[in-house]
């Protein structure tokens, strides 16, 4: 996701999109739009505003890769401020590296960042649900370990609009206690994280242009959100193992996360636990299903992923924060109504 010359000998500046992109767009009929609008809203440096959103968040989403080009999630936790960027090029998280984390570097078995060391490419995501603002950014790791922190070096940059969002506040919880112990969990997962997942109106979602991403300015990870009216995902039980099924509803049209999964069907997927500070992380391998007939439970949405469960890792009590109930994103209601549908709800 480097910005690379443009003009003179170099020829054309490259796409803001890869090429998984890039097919979406052009089935969504949209191809031509948006090259000429990701040349104004993807960014190499982070916008005044991006800058002081970022700084002020109590939490951060990140997306890396492990040894194996499987993608993981998380969420990191500090008190405003803990996020700083000291020019519009780079991010510095102090963030305690804790090796219990999907995409911590001294974790022996996911080995997200030690996979690459320096240089691997992170996606980082800056949400603060209560006034729904959100901005991305993705990049490169150019400094990180215990003592130091991680510092991330620009790549891209770009906003997205508040839509689907469920709005709720951050607050210390009542008894801050440390992280448990981190449990591993295999396909079929357990009941806890089923009953989360079941009630959950918020996932994230990490996914990578390929397992070992290139320099070119369109590749790279990406971590996004997905929010949806409570249990808007449908878990199955098949015969191939644990499948949760996700709508895709109508969005900014970038297919970040789609165009990554059609390169590369890997996601790493994380739920909050928003009343203990709880995180479930997720593995999973994505399909991509456009039939009417798949979609038709979600009113509004326009395709559905079907994610095969490939195993995950609970941490209790990861999160200092637990949050206010959520006051419901408008566009659902507002789905349902426009197709003619009363309080229906997906089955799980």
């Amino acid at each position: 996701m480097t910005a690379l010359p443009t003009g003179g000998s170099e020829g054309p500046a490259p796409s803001a999109w890869h090429a998984g992109e890039q097919a979406l767009q052009a089935r969504a009929g949209v191809h031509e739009r948006m090259a000429a609008v990701g040349e104004v809203v993807v960014r190499d440096h982070m916008p005044d505003q991006h800058r002081e959103l970022f700084e002020k968040l109590p939490t951060l989403l990140l997306g890396a890769l492990d040894a194996q080009g499987q993608p993981w999630a998380t969420m990191l936790a500090g008190p405003p401020g803990f996020v700083h960027t000291p020019h519009a090029q780079r991010m510095d998280i102090a963030a305690a590296i804790d090796p219990a984390d999907p995409v911590d570097p001294v974790d022996p078995v996911m080995a997200a960042l030690a996979a690459h060391g320096t240089g691997a490419p992170v996606g980082v995501l800056g949400l603060e649900p209560h006034t729904r603002r959100r901005n991305r950014m993705n990049g490169h790791v150019v400094r990180w370990g215990a003592q130091q922190g991680l510092s991330i070096t620009v790549a891209q940059s770009f906003g997205n609009c508040p839509k689907y969002i469920q709005a709720r506040a951050p607050g210390l919880r009542a008894a801050v206690t440390p992280p448990q112990p981190a449990q591993p969990l295999g396909p079929a997962l357990d009941a806890a994280a089923l009953a989360l997942i079941a009630r959950s109106d918020t996932l994230f979602i990490a996914s990578a242009s390929a397992a070992r991403p290139g320099l070119q300015r369109g590749e790279g990870v990406d971590m996004s959100h997905r929010g949806g009216e409570p249990g808007f995902l449908q878990v199955r039980h098949t015969p191939q193992g644990l499948e949760l099924w996700l709508p895709d509803y109508p969005g900014n049209l970038f297919f970040n996360t789609l165009g990554n999964l059609a390169q590369h069907p890997l996601a790493g997927l994380l739920w909050v636990d928003y009343d203990d500070g709880g995180l479930l992380h997720v593995a999973a391998r994505a399909e991509l299903l456009w039939g009417e007939a798949e979609r038709a439970p979600w009113p509004g949405a326009q395709r559905v992923l079907r994610l095969l469960v490939l195993g995950g890792v609970w941490r209790a009590q990861a999160l200092p924060w637990r949050w206010t109930a959520a006051q419901p994103a408008p566009q659902f209601s507002a789905m349902r109504q426009a197709e003619g549908v009363q309080g229906r709800r997906p089955s799980t």
